[in-house]
């Protein structure tokens, strides 16, 4: 269970950390605007340092938070909060989460505003879509260091089992699935270019779980004028928006199949693999995904297959080489809205969403 008061420094760190991003956000636009338009180049170089320490003083101050978070966490749950050593948090600063200077990272914005204006965009409009493209990166890397020093904080006591994704609304389809998951202390924090997910730190992994946290959530708060304070109940998230949100983040087929009872991760990871192939006499919309030897779709198929037919299918190579023959999946997944596009009723509809591993 997570308790109410490891749910308020969760929150809590968030905010810190958020506010950390804004300020380096706000002096990079500072900065940013002072790039003579007639030298690009050689107006950021002579800027270059300050947009470095800004982001590098941000990175710093969003690293610092990670001891003192996850000591907390610990005291909280009722665990030992010794560490077996403390975070550096200059160690994070000043480089780039994929391992490049931050400088070279800051000058990326530079290019962009180049590529724009050669592709014919106005001057106006390359100079917005690089201030843009440069506070997205210093966003994304004062959140990194956080993370990364979080991660760092949570290794340094073995009384941290591992953490739970946080996720922050608004939130993409590919986070909201992952609201709640649990992962071990070593694996590394997966994000997109514009996550904001943080970890909580917690000594009360349940293994038995299948990897999902049970009992409470954090109360999603997506009205305006509310401050977001996380949440790690996908379902619980989806069902607080509205209608047209719902559309917006999981489409309108995978929404209604959704609101229809269907697995989100199952709806999200469907559209990775989405292709148009020829089936059934028609050119449908179908999925890779779940389709592998090791895919749940594919289980199913095999199963239902041995089912009607008698006959039991090779696991593994060991099995193959006994005897037994392997199953081949012949049957395309067809996407939600191709299923809805083909069902003729509301009963057919859920039986094909059944039939095509959406729903148990």
């Amino acid at each position: 269970m997570v308790s109410g008061e490891v749910r308020a420094l969760a929150v809590a760190q968030y905010a810190r950390q958020q506010a950390a991003a804004v300020r380096a956000a706000a002096r990079v636009r500072d900065l940013w605007e002072r790039i003579d338009h007639r030298r690009i180049s050689g107006s950021w170089q002579q800027l270059a340092p300050l947009l470095v320490a800004a982001v590098s003083e941000a990175q710093r101050d969003a690293a610092a938070l990670a001891d003192p978070y996850v000591a907390a966490v610990a005291e909280a749950e009722g665990a030992d909060p010794t560490a077996a050593g403390r975070v550096r948090p200059g160690a994070f600063a000043g480089i780039a989460s994929d391992g490049r200077p931050l400088l070279s990272l800051l000058y990326q914005p530079v290019i962009d505003w180049k590529v724009r204006m050669l592709a014919g965009q106005s001057p106006d409009d390359a100079f917005r879509g690089s201030l843009a493209s440069a506070l997205r990166i210093t966003r994304l890397q004062v959140a990194d260091a956080g993370r990364g020093a979080t991660g760092a904080a949570m290794a340094g006591r073995r009384t941290i089992q591992g953490y739970v994704r946080v996720v922050q609304p608004p939130a993409c389809a590919r986070c909201i699935i992952l609201a709640g998951t649990e992962y071990g202390w070593n694996k590394g924090f997966q994000r997109h270019p514009r996550c904001d997910c943080i970890h909580l730190p917690t000594t009360l992994i349940a293994r038995n779980q299948h990897g999902r946290v049970g009992g409470e959530h954090f109360t999603p708060t997506t009205r305006p004028g509310q401050s977001a304070a996380g949440f790690i109940d996908p379902r619980a998230y989806f069902n607080s928006l509205s209608a047209a949100e719902q559309q917006r983040v999981f489409g309108e087929a995978g929404a209604r199949a959704i609101r229809e009872g269907a697995d989100l991760s199952q709806i999200v990871n469907a559209r990775r693999g989405m292709t148009t192939m020829t089936a059934y006499g028609r050119t449908v919309q179908a999925t890779r995904e779940g389709t592998t030897r090791r895919g749940a779709f594919y289980r199913q198929e095999r199963a239902r297959t041995e089912a009607r037919t008698g006959t039991r299918f090779a696991r593994d190579r060991i099995e193959t080489r006994q005897g037994l023959p392997r199953f081949e999946l012949r049957t395309p997944r067809l996407m939600p809205e191709e299923i809805y596009r083909l069902a003729a009723s509301r009963d057919e509809a859920v039986a094909m969403l059944r039939r095509f591993g959406y729903l148990t």
